[in-house]
Order: C-alpha cells, then sequence, then structure tokens
C-alpha cells in the first residue's frame, strides 16, 4: 500500500464502542461514552497521534545528533473551541528530555525540525489549531 493512499476501518462494537484498525492492521478500542471512559475518545487519539507523531522525530534527530539522552517524553495539552464542532483552538506540546550534558539548540533544533518539515499530524493540524512547543531539559543524575 502507498503512502499516499491509507486506509483505516472503524467498527462499531455497540454500546459507545468501536474498534479502528489501523491500516498496517492494529486494532485500537475507542469509548464515546464520556462517564465510562475505558478506552481513548477519537479526540484523545489526536492528541496522541501529535504528541507521538512529534516524538518519533525528535528522539530520532537527537539520537543522530548523538546527544545522550536517558529519558524522553512529551506531554500534549489541546484547548477546543466551546461551539461545535468543537475543534481545537490550540495545541501545546511539552518536549521534557532527560540526559548527560544535552544540548538546548539540538532539542531546539530537533523540534523546529519536527513542527516544520517531518510531522505531518501537526502539518494537517495546523491550518485550523494554533501549536505551540515547549521543552525541559533534565540533567539526568
Amino acid at each position: 500500500m502507498s503512502h499516499e493512499d491509507m486506509k483505516a476501518v472503524v467498527r462499531n462494537a455497540g454500546d459507545d464502542f468501536f474498534i479502528a484498525v489501523s491500516p498496517s492492521g492494529h486494532a485500537v478500542a475507542l469509548d464515546t461514552n464520556s462517564e465510562r471512559r475505558s478506552a481513548p475518545s477519537p479526540v484523545e487519539l489526536l492528541l496522541m497521534a501529535l504528541g507521538s507523531c512529534a516524538a518519533v522525530d525528535v528522539i530520532g534527530i537527537l539520537q543522530k545528533k548523538r546527544e545522550r539522552v536517558t529519558d524522553y517524553r512529551v506531554e500534549v495539552r489541546g484547548e477546543r473551541r466551546d461551539e461545535h464542532p468543537r475543534s481545537f483552538r490550540r495545541m501545546e506540546v511539552r518536549h521534557i528530555v532527560t540526559g548527560k550534558a544535552v544540548s538546548p539548540r539540538a532539542v531546539a533544533q530537533a523540534i523546529e525540525l519536527s513542527e516544520n518539515k517531518y510531522c505531518s499530524v501537526a502539518a494537517t493540524l495546523r491550518p485550523t489549531a494554533e501549536i505551540v512547543s515547549s521543552y525541559e531539559i533534565i540533567e539526568a543524575e
């Protein structure tokens, strides 16, 4: 299957549950009952998609730059509009990098490359949502 032509399939599983199957064949449960919340909602998956897209790029670039990263995580916060459809107005992507003498310049460059060149999820969301990135570097013990 070409990258241009990808197909996901979402099946109703009853009782506000859905099973989404990715183009590569992996199943993910979704729960649209906001009281129960026993699986991610479609909107939560969107936050996870943005965070993971950015994370893959940034950690890959930092590894290529031979930065000594011992731990790395991305936190994504989304602010939605009040009116329907409740699309995201702003998304904040915070990169938390732990390592030994990690270069702030390298982290900033990696984030910039991800945001402007590599992350297709950010590029898809950016026309309608402001995406703001920040980072924090923690010196490893």
